[in-house]
């Protein structure tokens, strides 16, 4: 029974997808780091650990999930790099098998589901290679979806359970684009259940999204989050960053069309064949593969749009190898022979594809703006600390000598580890809390000042950063305050300059010393 099991074709399929996944993830997540995205949720991970929550103890916009979920790996797989990118690599794994799994629902042949989850796997989480709040959103929301479409194909309990717990993270992880994936979700189950005349499936989702969200009511008072904090950070002010995107959104040929070509183009058969149904057939709407098309179709759409909006690096070229296999499986109603030419046209045009974007996102690394970079300069990451062992050091900024930035880095490192006060650190490199066992105080998990990340200014939001950068000071007893490499942020904007002593240290490392003072506040015009 052992060796029929082990020989299964399906079996052993899916074991090579398993490892696949895994070894490619960890592989490139080891090639090359942009510190502000490849180490976000390094150091909070660790806090979490040390008993500092997201919203009570530093401001949170995004990824209170994933921070959580990276504590988890470092409890149990240890604080270093290598068990940080397993966290990002296993996600791969998930969402590689499961692909496999929805494919094979759907009748597509072995082989073909195979490759295509394959392809996958090479488009989903090695571009970053790291935990990333986009990613995490983006493939919590298309578990999501595939729960959907399993849902309304068997009518099953569990996929019903399931689904509000999927976007449940997917939001937790990054308000977008989950958000606009939950909401075209809601449409098209409105759109079903009346057209069907099937609620029958709100109590499971109802009860599942009630039980979910009690227990993080119940998380949260264990470890002292206010839920106005919460709202305040997670939902209201994230809103105001949001709105002045969206007033600056320019559709234009090249952006929206030009650069996302081969999602539309591997979008096209699937958008034929039900354009046709739609025109042909008058009941088509009531039909099942009506809502497969729509769970696809505004999924597509929803990604392309929050990519229109950031204006980061695109990530989503994941869709291409997904939208291809479902383009085939739609095409099926031709009745056409399982290698027929057209078939194989559409796979070897998805490897084609898969190739192109492989090698500019994972061997290139573009996502941490390390294209043109020569990894052969690359240093180890244990020069700066055994945590880091297994990384290939080079970033944006000193890639030509990434060795200078090492030196700079452990020279931080060692007069850090040499000042016993209690001290908070503001830094990019969101490491040096978890490699000196140290708590840093961190308010913010990145420094930009743009107003991403953290209230500026400008913001009405800005007091409540600024009483939350207080309140650490004054409860934690703060000593000194270090920023390291984060010359565009200014600290007095946040704290009143009389009370501190600056001096700069090194070319990166700058301190604040707290003299005596009336108000560590400062004064708001």
């Amino acid at each position: 029974m052992k060796t029929i099991f082990l020989f299964n074709k399906e079996n052993l399929f899916i074991v090579f997808l398993l490892l696949f996944s895994l070894l490619i993830n960890q592989y490139y997540g080891n090639r090359g780091v942009f510190p502000l995205d490849s180490f976000s949720h390094f150091d909070a991970g660790f806090r979490i650990l040390l008993g500092e929550y997201p919203f009570k103890d530093y401001w949170a916009v995004s990824g209170p999930f994933i921070d959580y979920l990276q504590a988890v790996f470092f409890y149990l797989f240890g604080i270093n790099w290598q068990s940080y990118v397993l966290h990002a690599s296993l996600v791969n794994v998930a969402l590689t098998i499961t692909t496999y799994i929805v494919l094979r629902n759907f009748k597509l042949n072995i082989y073909y589901s195979f490759i295509y989850s394959l392809l996958f796997s090479v488009l989903a989480y090695p571009p970053s290679g790291t935990p990333f709040m986009d990613h995490h959103s983006a493939f919590f929301s298309l578990l999501g979806i595939y729960s959907l479409i399993l849902a309304i194909k068997s009518e099953k309990k569990l996929y019903w359970i399931l689904l509000p717990i999927f976007f449940g993270f997917a939001f937790l992880s990054k308000q977008v684009p989950s958000s606009y994936v939950i909401i075209c979700a809601i449409l098209i189950l409105s759109l079903f259940s009346i057209l069907q005349r099937k609620f029958n499936w709100v109590k499971y989702s109802f009860f599942s999204a009630t039980l979910f969200i009690l227990l993080l009511l119940i998380l949260g008072k264990i470890q002292g989050i206010n839920l106005s904090s919460f709202l305040e950070q997670y939902i209201f002010y994230p809103q105001t960053i949001g709105k002045e995107r969206f007033e600056n959104l320019n559709f234009d040929f090249r952006g929206t069309i030009d650069h996302f070509k081969f999602i539309y183009l591997a979008f096209l058969p699937l958008f034929y064949v039900n354009l046709i149904k739609i025109f042909s057939d008058r009941n088509y709407f009531k039909q099942k593969n009506f809502y497969y098309f729509l769970c696809l179709l505004l999924l597509t759409f929803s990604l392309i749009f929050h990519q229109l909006l950031t204006k980061n690096q695109t990530f989503i070229f994941f869709l291409i190898p997904i939208l291809t296999a479902f383009s085939h499986i739609s095409l099926n109603v031709y009745r056409l022979n399982s290698t027929s030419p057209v078939y194989v046209a559409i796979i070897i045009i998805c490897l084609f594809i898969t190739a192109k974007y492989h090698l500019r996102f994972n061997e290139d690394r573009k996502f941490h703006e390390l294209s043109y970079v020569n990894f052969e300069l690359a240093s180890q990451g244990k020069k700066i600390d055994k945590k880091l062992t297994g990384l290939k050091w080079i970033t944006p900024e000193f890639k030509n000598n990434p060795n200078e930035e090492i030196i700079l880095i452990n020279e931080a490192k060692t007069y850090l580890s040499n000042d016993h006060r209690n001290k908070m650190v503001m830094t990019h490199y969101s490491f040096f809390s978890a490699i000196l066992d140290q708590k840093l105080f961190s308010p913010s998990k990145w420094y930009l000042s743009d107003g991403t990340t953290h209230p500026v200014k400008e913001s009405k939001y800005f007091t409540d950063y600024k009483n939350l950068i207080t309140n650490i000071i004054r409860e934690n007893n703060i000593k000194v305050i270090y920023t390291i490499s984060v010359e565009s942020w200014n600290i007095y904007n946040y704290v009143n300059s009389s009370c501190f002593q600056e001096k700069k240290i090194t070319e990166i490392l700058i301190s604040y010393e707290l003299k005596d003072c009336e108000s560590l506040m400062v004064r708001t015009l």
